[in-house]
């Protein structure tokens, strides 16, 4: 892969790319993109160049915001990155804040400026930010006020991080970098970096150990929209984006900052916008797509009262993890709107597999977005036979290039993404998720792949939640593990661990039944309400 020109005085990034021979195959056949290329300006000053300055941007903090005043604003903001705090073109820029409208202007006015933006989680401590912050070597943290204490306290002992600006994450724009962007031109001239930049550090929810920080280009941020966000969403102005995945995640970064702006629409960014709540939301902002994860829509189903209205509601888009098929049929019977599946990953950036509204179908998750390739893998990368279970491969005009890490040689083989995901392609060439690689059970020389055993389960009346694992045992290697939330009044005991194992076995081919099914009263979730099944196994 031949890089284009860069903008950056601090080539930190570029440095730490993998070398040449550990990159993907990069598929750019109808993605064109001139040689600079600013993903802040593109989408903002851009649009306002379009006619759209006023059109609403941005929702959230009790205001809409036009997209002549995002773009006034982020011009405000970069300004005062630059001459107040020294803002270096390739400099990393750390943000720090819950989903509202001022993290996505700090984000857009960092990229302006050409700095490299690690946006992250606001639940994380001390501790985890110290990893982030000394992985990719950052000087300067953006941290809303509220959030101040870890923030101080990373920065207290770390040999990189120098210096911690507050802003205001309620729009009453009370904070130092508030008050130093205040008297700022709105014109800025955006850093002219080429579309080979790094713009984006997307840090992996990993388990454990050292972070893996994803890199992004310019044109990466773009290509998401233009790809995935037109073909398979049909994205218009008129479009109102809610959902409830964090912006730190490339899943909640590109379906509620990137799309809607690349396109003219608007965002819906609460703090508020959890599983329970986004009913009322769709409602009361006449949304027309969401975002957030399958545990987050069998939730609104709970939650949902007779008479809610979704009639504005086009497309609700579920990835995290894959989307049961129970859950599907639950949502599409109940609201009659299209539920999207798609896999998508840190280090592809977004979806690279979905659903279309003209085949969307439960227990699929659809063929590759334009642009993308995919198969189906044994261990020495040769595809397998339609209906096998292998692992996914995949390769597009985006890929995988981890900062300086070993394990770039894991996910990448013979130019192909390995996403740890094990599918199977059926004979009409759509795609069927199977399990997590490393969540596929071996019992008694078979293969059980969890995520069936728990559409099983989902379907029947008693369960609300459950996980499946499987757990050591002598005489079988493994055995099939179900850890359960049952609905209100269903007792937990042994008549209805009964029942349970019985319906696995009707339903599915009974050699995949859970001989030990455990009830919880809740099941351990990251904030994107992806299920921690690794908790459950450590749990032993």
């Amino acid at each position: 892969m031949t890089l284009g020109p860069s903008a950056h005085l601090d080539t930190f990034t570029r440095d730490n790319l993998p070398p040449a021979d550990q990159w993907p195959d990069l598929l750019m056949q109808g993605f064109d993109y001139p040689e600079y290329l600013n993903a802040g300006a593109e989408l903002t000053d851009r649009l306002v160049e379009k006619g759209f300055g006023d059109r609403t941007a941005l929702i959230g903090n009790g205001r809409r915001r036009t997209y002549k005043e995002l773009s006034d604003w982020t011009n405000r903001l970069a300004h005062a990155l630059v001459e107040n705090y020294g803002v270096k073109p390739g400099n990393r820029v750390l943000i720090r804040s819950a989903n509202n409208p001022a993290m996505v202007a700090c984000w857009l006015a960092a990229t302006k400026a050409g700095a490299v933006v690690v946006n992250t989680m606001p639940m994380l401590r001390a501790g985890e930010l110290a990893k982030i912050v000394d992985k990719a070597e950052i000087s300067l943290a953006l941290c809303d006020t509220r959030l101040m204490d870890e923030m101080v306290a990373c920065a207290k002992d770390s040999r990189f991080l120098k210096q911690v600006v507050g802003f205001d994450g309620t729009a009453n724009h009370d904070a130092e970098l508030d008050r130093a962007a205040l008297d700022k031109s709105v014109r800025f001239e955006a850093v002219r970096t080429g579309r080979d930049d790094v713009a984006l550090l997307a840090f992996t929810s990993g388990t454990t150990g050292v972070p893996k920080a994803t890199m992004h280009f310019h044109r990466d941020l773009l290509i998401i929209a233009d790809g995935y966000a037109k073909e398979v969403l049909g994205v218009t102005p008129d479009d109102v984006f809610v959902g409830s995945p964090p912006l730190a995640f490339t899943f909640g970064l590109g379906g509620l900052a990137i799309f809607p702006l690349r396109f003219g629409a608007a965002a819906t960014l609460l703090e508020n916008a959890t599983p329970p709540n986004m009913v009322e939301i769709i409602e009361k902002y006449r949304a027309t797509i969401s975002f957030t994860a399958p545990t987050a829509y069998r939730a609104m189903l709970q939650a949902m009262e007779e008479g809610a209205d979704l009639s504005s509601l086009r497309i609700a888009v579920s990835a995290g993890e894959t989307l049961p098929a129970p859950v599907f049929e639950a949502w599409t019977k109940k609201t009659g709107k299209a539920i999207l599946d798609g896999i998508g990953s840190t280090e592809m950036l977004h979806i690279f597999i979905s659903n279309r509204l003209s085949d969307m179908a439960p227990g699929r998750t659809g063929r590759p977005v334009t642009g993308y390739e995919a198969r189906i893998v044994d261990e020495e990368m040769r595809e397998v036979p339609r209906g096998t279970i292998g692992r996914l491969a995949v390769r597009g005009p985006t890929g995988c290039r981890y900062l300086a890490d070993e394990r770039q040689r894991n996910y990448v083989r013979n130019s192909w993404n390995l996403t740890g995901d094990s599918f199977i392609q059926d004979e009409e060439g759509f795609f069927r998720f199977a399990a997590r690689s490393d969540d596929m059970i071996i019992s008694s020389g078979y293969n059980i792949a969890g995520p069936e055993v728990e559409a099983a389960l989902l379907a029947h009346i008693h369960v609300t939640e459950c996980a499946v694992i499987g757990v050591a045992d002598e005489a079988r290697g493994q055995i099939v593990e179900a850890h359960v939330v049952l609905a209100d009044g269903v007792g937990a005991d042994d008549l209805t661990r009964k029942l349970l194992q019985d319906h696995v076995k009707a339903t599915i081919a009974p050699y995949k039944y859970p001989r030990s099914i455990k009830f919880r009263e809740s099941l351990p979730k990251t904030q994107t309400g992806k299920i921690q099944r690794f908790r459950l196994r450590e749990e032993g």
